[in-house]
């Protein structure tokens, strides 16, 4: 055991409950009208998802491997490539609309930014889960280990650059959030980069596999 292992699973655990939180607020907002539920979907299946992911590594941070056949395990295995496919569904909804002009008034360049930044973090994000996957049953893979610190790096970088994009929008493309709005996304922005990040130490600093 590391001194990080029990403040990252803590953040993690953490936002998990706040990604439910958010979808209920993101509901409790918009109910079902328009696409609106979309994202609250999201929210919910990323919530499962990360909770998967989070027994998972406890496992790995204890220096204990999972079998292929552990239930938390296989679901992480089962459901992570729909969250993926849902978010890149919902990104390239928008790139149609944005290419098809919904937002002609809007700063190309912040548009391409955000329209680059958005996949690349979703990918990030898919590497993380898989990797994880692979690296769970060897826990003593020191080159998995690596890679999944390099990519949980990564996705802690993306991840910042999206709660900007969500708190500081682009004028002509979306409204700036107001009062709670604001708290709720920088919150959960600033909670994903500060789990993903400890993530990143406890994956590090994991003792070798203890049987």
């Amino acid at each position: 055991m590391t001194r990080w292992r029990t403040p990252a699973l803590a953040a993690l655990w953490l936002q998990v409950a706040g990604l439910v939180a958010l979808a209920a607020y993101l509901l409790g907002r918009g109910g079902l009208a328009g696409l609106g539920w979309t994202s609250a979907a999201e929210s919910l299946l990323a919530a499962l998802v990360l909770g998967l992911w989070t027994a998972v590594l406890s496992r790995l941070t204890a220096g204990r491997g999972t079998p292929p056949e552990h239930g938390p395990l296989r679901a992480l295995r089962g459901l992570f490539p729909w969250l993926t496919s849902l978010r890149l569904a919902l990104w390239f909804l928008t790139l149609v609309a944005v290419l098809g002009g919904a937002a002609p008034q809007a700063n190309a360049v912040a548009l391409a930014a955000l329209l680059s930044v958005w996949p690349a973090a979703v990918l990030a994000g898919n590497a993380v889960y898989g990797t994880l996957v692979r690296l769970a049953p060897e826990p003593g893979d020191l080159l998995r280990r690596t890679r999944l610190a390099d990519w949980l790096n990564v996705a802690a970088a993306l991840s910042l650059a999206m709660t900007v994009f969500n708190v500081v929008p682009i004028a002509g493309f979306s409204s700036s959030p107001q009062g709670a709005d604001l708290w709720v996304y920088g919150l959960s922005g600033a909670l994903d980069v500060g789990a993903t990040l400890l993530a990143r130490r406890a994956v590090l600093h994991a003792p070798p596999r203890q049987g």
